[in-house]
């Protein structure tokens, strides 16, 4: 294998501007970043991130200050993420697709004075009713008209370089980004990232991926989640170079993972299955090993696999924890998470008592590491959310799993998709794992919907495949065999999109906000309400 630089360092290098400064010092000359037809040695990207540390010190950004951003895939978004750690500052990346009421929400929770935005995050700033707590509005384009300006405050290009300013001093401890859940049950939660989570992501995923120097990283998810942005980080310490595209194109995928030499790609189980609904004319040959995938469908991964000779590997990792568990990489274990990372304490307890459960005994996971700083610190301005996630120390991932007697974990549903059905507990993975094992099914989602006997009903939309037509009995009677009565959906909902969050996942929030009020089959009276 060839020499990874940056495993195993004392606790007080495992910063975003030490990790920067050892790969330009040990791999000045190497490529690190791409993106379309820009590349950057690591060299060159300290240098960027220098300069633009000099251009959030000139805006009066300061240690600890928070600085957010809002605005899709681009280079300067990473750049100025990773300026905003090298001065001490802290990162608050935004989806610009957020709705107002969100953006509202995640900028006073922020306290963000500043604001760097693309066209679009910009248009979505301008729906608001106000600033918030905005004192100053800067592009990553130069404003379509001169003296431009948005609620109220100009919009100015973002200053050119003039000066390099030398790093912070900052802990392994101290937060270098809030990073924002989907918020399925509530407001969503600014999770406290520090730099030894970074690290320590960087660090785990080199070595049980086996990623060497040789290696490239390629992604199309978005850089204001932790997917994209620890996957960069992966390259930093592992050596690779990471090519970073403006968005996920199904049609364009292949090509573009061929193009830029890929051998290691991240993908969401959403995308895998519109991966392999695609026609086999845009597959394109490349030289992709593998590919992170979590919350994949177990029958997709041995078809993948033979259509496009990439390995997916499942895992379990979130925004507020680190890769904790995970299928080894030249594994191939259907319906499994994986079995612990090292570094990483994984409990299974009884979600109604805090009792450990014995192997075998389905419960929820708990999370804890012996790495410094693996794990987020919190969430902001939500000490109540912190302490309840955080209890005893252990996350609480809010996950139902079972590990069997060989340590590898299997995921059944997430706690609050449980759906209740006349006394029993039905997971609605088990259910969607049932229907999408018909051929005409491309995508499904379970959820529980209010039953008039009380408790609740299961209701499944349905996406079906181009060019299928699919009654509802044919997929009733497709599923009975396979299970149990009383999880045999009721409510059958056929759906041109479901709908989606900005990382791939079906909005079940969504789904079960329209409960009833939407056109459906009904198993019991056999026909269509509204």
């Amino acid at each position: 294998m060839t020499r990874i630089p940056q495993l195993d360092r004392p606790l007080a290098d495992c910063t975003i501007p030490a990790m920067l400064q050892r790969r330009a010092d040990e791999m000045p000359d190497d490529l690190l970043l791409r993106s379309g037809s820009e590349s950057r040695t690591g060299a060159e990207q300290l240098r960027v991130v220098r300069g633009f540390g000099g251009v959030l010190a000139d805006a009066g950004v300061g240690v600890g200050d928070r600085v957010a951003m809002l605005s899709g895939n681009r280079l300067e978004l990473l750049d100025m993420i990773l300026a905003a750690a090298w001065v001490g500052a802290v990162a608050v990346p935004l989806n610009p697709a957020l709705t107002p009421p969100q953006l509202r929400h995640a900028l006073l929770n922020s306290g963000a004075r500043l604001l760097l935005a693309d066209d679009q995050g910009l248009a979505g700033f301008a729906r608001l009713d106000d600033p918030v707590a905005v004192e100053r509005v800067l592009s990553f384009e130069a404003p379509a008209v001169a003296g431009a300006s948005v609620l109220s405050l100009p919009v100015e290009p973002i200053p050119a370089v003039s000066r390099e300013v030398e790093a912070a001093a900052v802990a392994p401890s101290d937060i270098a980004a809030i990073l924002y859940t989907s918020g399925t049950t509530g407001p969503s939660k600014g999770v406290l990232c520090p730099h030894a989570q970074f690290y320590w992501w960087g660090r785990n995923q080199t070595l049980h991926m086996r990623f060497t120097r040789d290696d490239v990283l390629f992604t199309t998810l978005p850089l204001f989640h932790t997917n994209a942005l620890n996957a960069f980080i992966q390259a930093v310490v592992s050596g690779a170079s990471f090519v970073v595209a403006r968005r996920f194109s199904a049609s364009r995928f292949w090509g573009e993972a061929a193009e830029c030499g890929a051998t290691f790609t991240f993908l969401l189980g959403a995308m895998v299955g519109i991966l392999l609904n695609r026609p086999e004319s845009e597959y394109v040959p490349h030289t992709v090993r593998a590919a992170l995938a979590p919350a994949t469908p177990a029958r997709m991964l041995p078809e993948f696999k033979e259509r496009f000779g990439v390995n997916l590997v499942d895992a379990f990792g979130s925004t507020e924890t680190n890769l904790a568990i995970a299928v080894p990489v030249d594994e191939l274990r259907p319906g499994y998470l994986g079995v612990s990372v090292p570094g990483f304490d994984n409990r299974v307890i009884d979600p109604e008592n805090g009792e450990p459960l014995p192997d075998g005994v389905p419960g929820e996971l708990l999370i804890r590491s012996d790495q410094p700083y693996a794990l987020a610190r919190g969430y902001f301005g939500m000490p109540n959310e912190t302490v309840k996630a955080w209890d005893d120390l252990w996350f609480h991932t809010g996950d139902r799993v079972v590990r069997e007697e060989d340590g590898w974990f299997r995921f059944l549903d997430r706690i609050k998709d449980i759906i209740r059905r006349r006394g029993e507990n039905i997971s609605s993975v088990e259910v969607e794992s049932t229907v999408l094992q018909h051929p005409g099914v491309a995508a499904v989602a379970a959820y529980a919907v209010p039953s008039e006997l009380g408790e609740e009903e299961v209701q499944v939309s349905v996406e079906v495949k181009a060019g299928v037509e699919l009654d509802p009995r044919e997929l009733i009677e497709f599923v009975e065999p396979h299970l149990p009565p009383f999880a045999v959906p009721r409510f059958i909902v056929f759906e041109h999109d479901l709908p989606r969050t900005a990382n791939g996942k079906v909005s079940k929030a969504e789904l079960r906000k329209r409960g009833a009020a939407v056109d459906r089959w009904d198993r019991e009276s056999e026909t269509a309400d509204r």
